[in-house]
C-alpha cells in the first residue's frame, strides 16, 4: 500500500506560483459556515425540541432522545462520505459542494417547519428523525469536498493555513448560532421560545442558504482536479482508498478521535451541561458557546501555519497531549466554580485548544491521500471518527453522568479518545517517514 505524502505538490509542479485563492476558500467558507451552524444550532435547542418532539414525564429521558437524534444523524455521515466524497472525485468539488449545500436546506427545512408531537403524535419526531439523516448525509460530504477544494487551490508550502479555514469558518458557525440562540432566550421568555422562538433560529439558516448556493455555483473547479479528471480518475474511488489505502483511512480515523471528542464534549455539548448541570441561565450558556467560536475562528488559522512552518505532526502531537491532560481540570474548574465568568474563561481556553487540534488535521489528511481519491478519503476518515467519537458524546456523556452521578464523567470519555488519537498520530509519522524514505 502506498502512502502519498506529497502527492498533492507532486500533481502540481507550479504549486507555488499558483495565484491567491482568497475568492475560492472564501466561497467554500461560506457555505461549510451554513452547513456547520445548521448541524449546531439543533443541539443548543436540545433542551427545547426534546420537549417537543420527545415528550416523556422524564425529563432526563426526553433529554437523552433528542441528543440520541442529534447522534442519529452521525450514522448516515458515513453514508454521505461515501457518496459524497466519490462523486467529488468522480464529478469535481464544485458539484459535490453544489449538492452537499443544497441537501442541507432541505433538511433545515423540515425541521423549521415541522409540527410538534402534540399537534400530529408519532409523525412529528419521525420528521424530525428524517430531517436531521438528511443533515448527516449533507455534512459527511462537506468536509471532504471543501478541504479538498480549499488546499487544492493553495500553494503547497501554504495549505495549512488555508486548510484551517474549514475549522475557522466552524468556528464562524459556532458564532453565529451561539450569538442567535443568546438572541433569542434573553429576547423572549420560556413560552414564546418554547413555542416559535427555537424555529427563528433554523429560519435564519434557512434564509442564507439560496445565497451560499449561488456563491458554490459561482466558483471555479480546482486545477489539480482538472489534471487528474477522465484520464486517472478510478471507476470506483470508494473500493480504491477501502483497499489500497485502507490502513492510512484507519490511521486517519484514531487521528481525528481525540479532537474531536473534545471538540463535541466542551463546545457543541457545553450549552446544555452548563444549563442542566451548572444551573447557569440559557442565554450565559450560549454567550460561551459564542466565545468557543470566536476563539476557534481566529486561532485556528495560526495554528494552520504554524503546521506549515514546524510540520503537522508535531504540531498535532503537542496539542493532542495538551488537550487530554487539560479536560479534567477544565470540568473541575467548572463543577467548583459554577458562575458565568469561570464558563467563559474555560469556553475561551476550549477555542484555543480545539483550534491547536484541528487546525493542522485537515491538510495533514490532505496530505496521505492522492488527488484522484483525495475526496472520498477525507470524507471517510473524518466523518467516521465524528460519527464513531463525536456524533453520541453528547448521548454517552449524558448517560455517563446520568448513570453515576459524577459531573466530571465527560472529561474521563475525552481522555480516552485522546490516548487514540495521539497513538495514531505516532503510528502515521512513522509510517508517512518510511514510505518517503523508500
Amino acid at each position: 500500500m502506498s502512502v502519498h505524502p506529497q502527492s498533492s505538490a507532486l500533481s502540481t509542479p507550479c504549486a507555488s506560483a499558483k495565484r491567491s485563492p482568497w475568492k475560492e476558500i472564501a466561497a467554500a467558507s461560506i457555505g461549510n459556515a451554513l452547513e456547520f451552524y445548521d448541524l449546531l444550532i439543533y443541539g443548543y435547542f436540545a433542551v427545547v425540541i426534546g420537549k417537543l418532539f420527545f415528550p416523556s414525564e422524564n425529563e432526563t429521558t426526553s433529554l437523552l432522545l433528542s441528543v440520541g437524534t442529534f447522534g442519529i444523524s452521525f450514522l448516515i455521515r458515513p453514508l454521505g462520505a461515501m457518496v459524497l466524497g466519490s462523486y467529488a472525485d468522480r464529478k469535481g468539488r464544485k458539484a459535490s459542494l453544489t449538492l452537499s449545500i443544497t441537501i442541507m436546506m432541505a433538511g433545515t427545512a423540515l425541521i423549521a417547519f415541522a409540527p410538534t408531537y402534540a399537534q400530529i403524535g408519532i409523525a412529528s419526531p419521525i420528521i424530525i428523525i428524517v430531517a436531521r439523516m438528511l443533515q448527516g448525509f449533507s455534512t459527511g460530504g462537506e468536509f471532504g469536498a471543501a478541504t479538498a477544494f480549499m488546499v487544492e487551490h493553495a500553494a503547497a508550502e501554504r495549505r495549512g493555513f488555508f486548510a484551517s479555514w474549514q475549522l475557522s469558518t466552524q468556528g464562524l458557525a459556532t458564532v453565529v448560532a451561539g450569538g442567535v440562540s443568546a438572541l433569542l432566550s434573553y429576547s423572549l421568555s420560556d413560552a414564546q421560545l418554547n413555542d416559535w422562538g427555537w424555529r427563528v433560529a433554523f429560519c435564519f439558516g434557512l434564509l442564507i442558504g439560496p445565497v451560499g448556493l449561488y456563491i458554490r455555483s459561482q466558483i471555479d473547479e480546482t486545477p489539480d482536479f482538472k489534471k487528474v479528471a477522465n484520464s486517472t480518475s478510478p471507476k470506483s474511488p470508494l473500493l480504491e482508498v477501502l483497499i489500497k489505502d485502507r490502513v492510512n483511512l484507519l490511521l486517519a480515523i484514531g487521528v481525528v478521535s481525540g479532537a474531536t471528542a473534545f471538540n463535541y464534549v466542551h463546545k457543541l455539548y457545553m450549552p446544555t451541561y452548563a444549563l442542566k448541570q451548572l444551573h447557569i441561565q440559557a442565554t450565559s450558556s450560549y454567550l460561551g458557546a459564542m466565545i468557543t467560536g470566536l476563539t476557534l475562528m481566529i486561532m485556528a488559522p495560526i495554528f494552520g501555519t504554524l503546521s506549515d512552518v514546524h510540520g503537522r505532526f508535531r504540531v498535532l502531537t503537542i496539542a493532542l497531549l495538551i488537550t487530554g491532560f487539560s479536560s479534567y481540570p477544565l470540568f473541575l474548574l467548572l463543577t467548583s466554580f459554577p458562575t458565568v465568568l469561570t464558563l467563559f474563561t474555560v469556553q475561551a481556553m476550549v477555542g484555543i485548544l480545539i483550534a491547536a487540534c484541528l487546525g493542522p488535521i485537515p491538510a495533514m489528511l490532505a496530505d496521505i491521500f492522492p488527488t484522484r481519491t483525495r475526496g472520498t478519503g477525507l470524507a471517510l476518515s473524518y466523518n467516521f471518527s465524528i460519527t464513531l467519537f463525536g456524533g453520541f458524546a453528547p448521548l454517552i456523556v449524558t448517560w455517563m453522568i446520568d448513570v453515576t452521578d459524577n459531573k466530571m464523567m465527560p472529561s474521563f470519555y475525552v481522555m480516552a479518545t485522546a490516548v487514540i488519537s495521539v497513538v495514531s498520530v505516532l503510528f502515521l509519522g512513522r509510517r508517512m517517514s518510511r514510505n518517503a524514505a523508500s
